[in-house]
């Protein structure tokens, strides 16, 4: 099953930025997953069992090395841009 997840990290911490920067970089280094990043949050598009498996591993590598909050969305199916109505494409 395809899905979408949304993730935003709030490190408690003065170096917040590093924390966030280091925990994309790491998603990004799944092939089989699609990653869209931007101000606000990133977003994962791709296999349900895959994404649960890197975000468990990824949500524990952050809580093993700084305090954070995770934010996160999940929704059926492939959300992409891409994938948009026509009507929101503007």
């Amino acid at each position: 099953m395809k899905v979408t997840c949304e993730i935003s990290l709030y490190p408690f911490h003065k170096k917040y930025k590093e924390t966030i920067i280091n925990f994309v970089q790491r998603l990004k280094t799944y092939k089989k997953i699609v990653i869209e990043t931007n101000g606000m949050s990133t977003q994962l598009f791709g296999d349900y069992e895959l994404i649960m498996d890197i975000l468990k591993k990824e949500f524990r590598s952050t809580f093993e090395n700084d305090k954070a909050v995770f934010v996160f969305k999940m929704a059926k199916g492939e959300r992409t841009k891409n994938k948009l109505p026509k009507a929101l494409k503007k």
